[in-house]
């Protein structure tokens, strides 16, 4: 952040030097990026975090140490006093303008409370699978985030869901849960309320990855079919729809990069579905020119979505040489080919970046 800020104010100087902006102007650019310098993510706020997971771990291990030493009401005790702790320090920190070491220590009366939930089944013989618990576990967190406002614990409640709903994949059994869509709807209400951007991207990813797995489950191919559909259109409209698609979803750039993401998924699980049939020509073709259309209607709604399609035109084009060499085109005519097309992926990429390049400096000149 440091760096920003120094960038920044070197930029202000060069326009000031240029006659672009009044010295009273870059002034004001000075204090504003100073006043807000605070509220972006230091070094000693992802080191208060790192933090806060090593003493989840340890305490979590402790627990799983099982500690036969300690009478029952002991160990039990001793958790609700990491839990109760941790969340009422956490809110004296909130006060005290101390935000990031407040959430490590939510992040930790979280984790004690997973922890505690599996400390208390083991004592008591409780009835009831991992899944269960994993379950109880994230709807205590998504209600803790939601009570204290608290983005890092709800950035955690998506990942215990993901948990939750991959469990039975982890045990060899690939069985999907259906309602996983109805509580990840919740866990975005919660990440809205909490102003949490890290839990709303990984709930587009978790989603993307649920119907992923769903159709490996149920083998519909409507579903990849709907998902690079319904993806597609999510791409157009978050290239654009402006500001007010960016206000509804809170995503910024990441919701067309994610859509992309959601595309090249179902696409190329299609394509592994047909790989030995006709239909796999015409699904590569299409998957090329949405690549490319991404680029020419997308290409200005960030560096993620450029990278992105570049990195989806590189697996596409190796997947086709996987697929076809050997069979309709041979090793040679098939890098010909190959060469063609980066070349010509090149020469588009080049113009595109320079055409942003100089669009980025006609608006900052105005």
């Amino acid at each position: 952040m440091a760096g920003y800020v120094d960038k920044v104010g070197q930029d202000i100087a060069r326009w000031e030097a240029r006659g672009l902006v009044s010295a009273a102007l870059g002034q004001q650019l000075r204090d504003d990026v100073a006043a807000n310098h605070g509220k972006g993510i230091g070094f000693g706020q992802v080191l208060a975090v790192m933090a806060a997971l090593l003493m989840s771990a340890a305490i979590l291990i402790l627990i799983a140490a099982n500690w036969e030493e300690i009478p029952r009401l002991g160990r039990v005790g001793a958790i609700f006093a990491v839990i109760a702790g941790g969340y009422l320090g956490g809110a004296f920190l909130k006060l005290r303008d101390h935000a990031a070491l407040a959430e490590a220590l939510w992040l930790i009366s979280a984790a004690a409370f997973g922890g505690g939930i599996a400390l208390i089944g083991q004592m008591y013989h409780l009835s009831g699978d991992e899944t269960q618990a994993i379950l109880v576990w994230c709807v205590g967190t998504a209600l803790a985030a939601a009570l204290l406002r608290s983005p890092v614990l709800a950035a955690a409640a998506v990942c215990l869901s993901a948990a939750w709903a991959s469990w039975p994949v982890f045990s060899f059994d690939l069985e999907v849960n259906a309602w996983y869509p109805l509580l990840l709807a919740v866990l975005w209400a919660v990440a809205v309320w909490t102003r949490s951007l890290p839990a709303r991207h990984l709930i587009v990813l978790s989603l993307i990855a649920h119907f992923f797995m769903l159709y490996f489950d149920t083998e519909l191919l409507v579903i990849p079919a709907a998902m690079a559909l319904v993806s597609a259109l999510a791409f157009v409209v978050a290239v654009r729809g402006g500001d007010i698609v960016d206000r509804l979803s809170g995503l910024g750039e990441g919701l067309a990069a994610e859509a992309l993401i959601g595309f090249l998924v179902g696409m190329f699980t299609l394509q592994v579905v047909f790989v030995d049939e006709a239909h796999f020509a015409w699904l590569a073709a299409l998957t090329f020119a949405a690549i490319a259309g991404a680029l020419v209607i997308g290409g200005k709604a960030g560096r993620k979505v450029r990278w992105l399609a570049y990195l989806g035109f590189a697996v596409e084009i190796s997947f086709v040489y996987i697929a076809t060499v050997g069979t309709m085109l041979g090793t040679a005519g098939f890098f010909l080919l190959a060469a063609i097309g980066l070349g010509v992926l090149a020469f588009v990429i080049i113009r595109i970046e320079r055409r942003i390049a100089a669009s980025a400096a006609i608006q900052g000149a105005a």
